[in-house]
């Protein structure tokens, strides 16, 4: 009988003991998992600092993740200051060359006026050209890296995009025409939240790409297209089409296709529309076969992000 009595507590303080072991390798687990989420969070909103954490009371896996984090940190740091210092670069060659490129202008077509032989009104003429290309670049290129760096902001805000959308075609119609182009606007009613100039420029880069890819007799076509949660601007031309390959990287600064090296342009207004668009919460797709034309689609958010309650008792 004694002995059924020590084997029971025996075997009571055994389950005890592994009942508080398990216990406790479960608080652990939470403590450090709690700890994780934690750096995460305070990283995700820029305020982590090594000096938040004592690593003597850290396990091996948070050190090594405080230690992570820190680096990226910084790493994010120097980034942004790479990125202000190449803003303020940009920023101060299109001044400098603002000026100069002005005067090649001006210069290229006071020569164009004069009694030229034609291989002199060629050259002029190539000289105006290539002058007013550099100052396009030189634009796109400041207005690309504001976007980055934040220093052009975006204020976007409901309302129709309609008016939009038809400044844009007006601007085009005289190019498309001179091409034998036909650029049509079809059922632009529609609403979403959107930075009237800057989703006018995004557009603009659409259409200068599809009246310029668009061969003589071909056509342009404008629509708007409503979703549950975006707003669409759909641009389709009757042009090459661009193979599956090349569709994630037309997007890309400076990039362009092997088959429009004939084509002016540097390769930069895509990118600068993707930027727009992400920039107000939207995003630009494309949907394209070799010989069949393209589509590009710039989706616009239809309405504001929804704001949460505040909570009983909140200030």
């Amino acid at each position: 009988m004694v002995g059924f009595m020590v084997g029971y507590l025996i075997a009571g303080t055994g389950i005890l003991i592994g009942a508080g072991i398990a216990g406790w390798s479960r608080w652990r687990t939470a403590r450090l998992m709690n700890r994780l989420e934690q750096m995460l969070e305070e990283a995700s909103e820029g305020r982590f600092s090594e000096r938040t954490f004592d690593e003597s009371r850290l396990s091996a896996l948070e050190s090594q993740m405080a230690r992570y984090l820190a680096a990226d940190a910084a790493a994010a740091g120097k980034r942004k200051q790479r990125e202000k210092q190449i803003s303020a670069l940009i920023s101060d060659v299109s001044h400098q060359t603002r000026t100069p490129v002005a005067n090649l202008q001006l210069y290229a077509g006071l020569l164009e006026e004069q009694p030229l032989t034609p291989q002199g009104r060629d050259c002029a003429r190539a000289v105006r050209v290539q002058a007013e290309k550099l100052q396009n670049l030189v634009e796109a290129l400041v207005k690309s890296s504001r976007l980055e760096t934040g220093l052009l902001a975006l204020h976007p805000r409901t309302g129709k995009i309609a008016p939009v959308a038809e400044r844009a075609v007006v601007q085009y119609l005289p190019r498309a025409a001179r091409k034998g182009i036909s650029l049509t606007a079809e059922s632009l009613e529609g609403s979403g939240v959107f930075d009237p100039k800057w989703t006018e420029e995004a557009l603009c880069n659409l259409l200068d790409n599809a009246v310029k890819y668009t061969p003589p007799g071909g056509a342009v076509t404008v629509e708007v297209k409503e979703y549950e949660m975006f707003c669409a601007v759909s641009v389709t031309d009757t042009g090459p089409g661009i193979p599956e390959e090349e569709q994630a990287r037309i997007f890309g600064r400076f990039y362009r296709s092997p088959d429009a090296w004939q084509e002016e342009g540097v390769g930069i207004g895509l990118y600068l529309t993707r930027q727009i668009a992400a920039g107000q919460g939207g995003y630009v797709r494309v949907k394209s076969e070799p010989g069949n034309g393209s589509t590009f689609l710039f989706c616009l958010p239809a309405a504001p992000p929804a704001v949460l309650p505040e909570r009983e008792g909140r200030a």
